[in-house]
């Protein structure tokens, strides 16, 4: 087990081309730069807050020690403070890439650790992982995992749980659930609508298929997590075979990598939320969704709540699960994706006070947890603030000061404000600093993950 160090030294990749060097350079350069200039305005904010406010204590009638991975993640700090609030202890631990993460400094943070990246030394991870909780006489580990951490913590599971309580699934079920076309098939399997799906394994599954008898269009999406190109949803078949043929050997599609081939349903798009023990969902929330999603406000939806419902009792799920759904005109809503692991929608649970009852009570309920009526919609400020160049009319620009307005950011509390501070210009300026040092360009900042969001990327 690892403490927290700073980045390891990885020397630049010669190979790169003296533009694509140059390009990387100015890009970080330049975000750097802005960074800079939105720091006094951010440190002035935090000073205010922390002068002004003092976080609350509360004592749990049994209070127990918590360890929440993915301490990079927003969803993780909220978690922590949804666990603080009710008075439990919290550990917090991070890869040691992330040893920056700006939310160790939260006051709900009561030690935070970095362990080895699972994918690259699976063992080492467990072991690490063992470690802690023997360190810190866990109760219960809530994993906030990324999408390739999950199957990792599943293979943890057997053994952390001679120690401790592991609030996620066994590895069979993780695999099915991430597999988007094993997911499709077990859903349909239970009676639950789902698009039309083909697992695809090379191209020419998809260049020889005959699309003339279709009623809907396709997309193709890799069953394997594909940080870039999991936001381009080119409609199958083009415009001719020739461009179908082309886009479909753009893709890194092998039996190694399958993708799946989705039946494209025209409709509203939803994410959820849900906390799962037993079959009995006890937390769940509902947002309007889309694909770089990085605004969450709940929304009403029975539908989905009942297909959520009846999915995870069928199979007596106990751990984190979220969804994307379709709902088409008809009001028939379809599962187009599931991930078993947090949601960042839980933001939305920023100001409920039985957060960690939902996920520690062994006591069954019949009570499913939905955000607070006073709960403002979430989003990430700086987010916002790029937002606005992308605006365009008063009309954009009077939406955008609506959703500012109606909202809060899902970092800042004002009781707990330090990590407004330093996701925004520690966290993220030091990521920035290790690409320019190695000339590596990204294609965007997620300061919802905490990450840079880059070609080959976690």
């Amino acid at each position: 087990m690892a403490q927290s160090f700073p980045l390891s030294a990885s020397p630049a990749t010669p190979s790169l081309p003296s533009q694509t060097k140059i390009a990387a350079i100015i890009q970080n350069i330049l975000t750097l730069a802005l960074l800079l200039l939105a720091l006094p305005i951010n440190a002035t904010i935090v000073f205010i807050s922390l002068l002004a406010f003092r976080p609350t204590k509360v004592k749990a009638a049994n209070p127990q020690n918590i360890l929440i991975s993915g301490g990079k993640m927003t969803k993780a700090l909220q978690l922590a403070r949804s666990f603080h609030v009710a008075g439990h202890r919290v550990i917090l631990l991070e890869t040691h890439k992330y040893w920056l993460t700006g939310h160790r400094f939260s006051q709900a943070v009561d030690k935070f650790y970095t362990v080895p990246a699972p994918q690259e030394n699976p063992q080492a991870y467990i072991q690490a992982l063992v470690d802690i909780v023997k360190q810190e006489n866990i109760d219960v580990y809530v994993p906030v995992t990324s999408p390739v951490g999950s199957y990792y913590d599943s293979l943890a599971k057997p053994e952390l749980s001679r120690y401790c309580e592991v609030f996620h699934f066994d590895a069979d079920i993780t695999q099915m659930l991430d597999d988007k076309f094993a997911l499709t098939e077990k859903a349909r399997s239970l009676g639950l609508s789902v698009p039309k799906s083909f697992k695809i394994t090379s191209p020419e599954q998809v260049i020889n298929f005959d699309f003339s008898g279709e009623s809907r269009q396709y997309i193709l999406k890799s069953i394997p997590y594909d940080s870039v190109r999991r936001l381009d949803l080119t409609k199958l078949p083009c415009a001719t075979p020739e461009e179908t043929a082309a886009f479909v050997r753009s893709l890194p599609i092998s039996p190694e990598k399958p993708w799946i081939m989705q039946e494209f349903i025209p409709g509203e798009e939803f994410c959820t939320h849900s906390t799962v023990r037993n079959g009995e969902l006890r937390l769940h929330c509902c947002c309007e969704s889309s694909a770089f999603q990085v605004n969450y406000e709940n929304v009403e939806n029975p539908q989905i709540m009942e297909w959520v419902k009846h999915f995870v009792k069928e199979l007596r799920l106990t751990g984190q699960i979220s969804f994307d759904f379709i709902q088409a005109e008809d009001g028939t809503v379809y599962a187009i994706e599931c991930n078993p692991r947090t949601h960042s929608a839980i933001t939305t649970f920023y100001n409920h006070p039985q957060v960690a009852e939902a996920y520690l009570s062994q006591e069954p309920t019949t009570e499913t947890l939905q955000p607070l009526a006073t709960s403002r919609p979430t989003y990430w400020t700086y987010h916002e603030v790029w937002r606005l160049t992308g605006i365009r009319s008063f009309t954009q620009l009077q939406t955008w000061l609506g959703n500012i307005w109606r909202g809060t950011d899902a970092i800042y509390q004002p009781d707990d404000a330090l990590p407004f501070l330093m996701v925004h210009h520690w966290q993220i300026p030091l990521l920035l600093l290790n690409n320019l040092r190695r000339f590596k360009g990204w294609t965007r900042i997620d300061f919802n993950i905490g990450k840079l969001v880059e070609l080959g990327g976690d």
